[in-house]
């Protein structure tokens, strides 16, 4: 029988375990996607004693197949357009510029929603270790990575509590390191892998964030807060 975790946080601590070798490090940042990875990044940054910031992440989709992604913008400005996808699809650059300025205003109003004032985290020339509560087809997680290239980060880590056996053949280069607590033979959804599986609110999102920040990276202030659960 396949593991299954209590909930975000239970995953967010025993992907912790696997990630010891960064932790008490300066140059160590922990950027989860919301909202359901944040949960389980913020048990991260708390074990690793690293910050914590989100990693926000908007398709481009092609504006007659919106589900086809031409590219994807990230937190901090960081862009990925895939050109030759553009190019065949036919979207122009008039096209694609509307496209890309409503996507840039909805994660706007995100960041603001979420950092509330607070300045988003520096990448340059840190290790970054993003954090999900899983992998299902990895589409998402690749766009946002390939964006976050762009911000000149040291070393990415992708770092997850379940992902298909074949999970980091499906990311590519995309990372420098995969690490993940469990990878299951027989895989339908992430959802299968936890006991409580309840959406995560915005309002939790916002609290996890600021209890993060407020707390400076301390484990043990950290891990006093908990999401309301479901």
């Amino acid at each position: 029988m396949e593991r299954i975790f209590l909930n975000r946080a239970a995953a967010g601590r025993a992907l912790a375990r696997h990630l010891q070798s960064y932790a008490q490090r300066e140059d160590v940042i922990v950027l989860a996607l919301p909202r359901g990875g944040v949960p389980v990044g913020f048990e991260v940054a708390a074990a690793l004693h690293a910050p914590l910031d989100v990693l926000l992440v908007r398709k481009l989709g092609v504006p007659w197949q919106t589900e086809l992604a031409m590219g994807a913008i990230a937190s901090g400005g960081a862009l990925y357009v895939d050109r030759r996808l553009m190019h065949e699809a036919g979207v122009t650059e008039a096209q694609f510029e509307h496209v890309l300025t409503d996507a840039q205003d909805e994660l706007a109003r995100r960041e603001t929603l979420y950092r509330e004032q607070r300045p988003a985290l520096s990448v340059e020339g840190q290790i970054a270790i993003v954090v999900d509560d899983g992998m299902a087809t990895g589409a998402t997680l690749l766009a946002a990575l390939r964006a976050l290239r762009s911000r000149s980060p040291a070393r990415i880590i992708v770092a997850l509590p379940v992902a298909p056996a074949d999970g980091e053949l499906r990311l590519g280069d995309a990372a420098d390191e995969f690490v993940c607590a469990l990878t299951p033979r027989v895989f339908f959804s992430v959802g299968q892998f936890y006991q409580d599986f309840g959406e995560t609110t915005d309002d939790d999102v916002r609290g996890l964030l600021a209890s993060s920040a407020s707390s400076a990276g301390s484990a043990g202030s950290a891990g006093s807060f908990r999401p309301p659960q479901p």
